[in-house]
């Protein structure tokens, strides 16, 4: 079989990224699995009856990794100030505040300028306005650009010398290769061992959901 020229040049880069997964010393780094994270949102129990209705409860359709958590059926619409995103996922469970989370690209496209934060980091983030189907909701806050991360369960992180919100560095095995700087390592003993970056990171990077990547710091 004849290859063209891209084919054996890409061929050629995951060979050699391949050859350096072999070479790489499995006690210096640690290997993570990676799934991109969409836009979603996190609602609390009064957000939800505003948009759904009194009483209503959330239906799942599929587990996420981390345990007890679950894309619900329901989806709602986000609207900013120069535009709208529509048929956005709700995830559950239920949280105390609701929460919005976007790519950059998304918020140029609604005119909502997004800071990356931490999840639950409200402090000075811009709100929005989301539309269901029995009723809207205007967030005065809770709009962020979800700071990328690594769920790690307590065990893991106390073998690998790791603490809770340390920032590491992640290097991926892509095409197009890169080192993430800044990753925050979140700590649990519900956790087990996820990164999660949005959706601008992954196409930057050239990585998918499920690919894996190393912690080399």
């Amino acid at each position: 079989m004849e290859y063209k020229d891209s084919e054996k040049e890409l061929i050629n880069k995951i060979t050699q990224c391949v050859i350096e997964q072999i070479k790489r010393n499995p006690k210096s780094s640690l290997e993570v699995t990676v799934n991109v994270s969409a836009r979603h949102v996190h609602l609390s129990e009064k957000d939800l009856e505003k948009l759904f209705g009194k009483g209503y409860g959330l239906t799942p359709i599929r587990d996420l990794m981390q345990p007890g958590e679950f894309a619900a059926k329901e989806t709602v619409m986000i609207i900013g100030p120069k535009g709208v995103l529509q048929n956005v996922r709700v995830l559950g469970p239920l949280r105390e505040k609701s929460q919005v989370e976007i790519s950059k690209t998304d918020g140029y496209a609604m005119g909502i300028q997004a800071p990356v934060r931490a999840s639950g980091d409200h402090e000075n983030t811009p709100g929005c306005i989301l539309l269901g189907p029995m009723g809207a909701v205007q967030l005065q806050d809770g709009v962020i650009c979800a700071l990328r991360h690594i769920h790690m369960p307590d065990t893991l992180a106390d073998k690998w010398g790791l603490s809770n919100n340390q920032m590491v560095k992640v290097e991926t095995c892509s095409e197009r290769k890169v080192i993430f700087d800044n990753v925050q390592v979140r700590v649990s003993p519900n956790y087990v061992l996820e990164m999660h970056v949005d959706t601008d990171e992954a196409n930057a990077s050239g990585i998918k959901s499920g690919d894996k990547v190393f912690v080399i710091s």
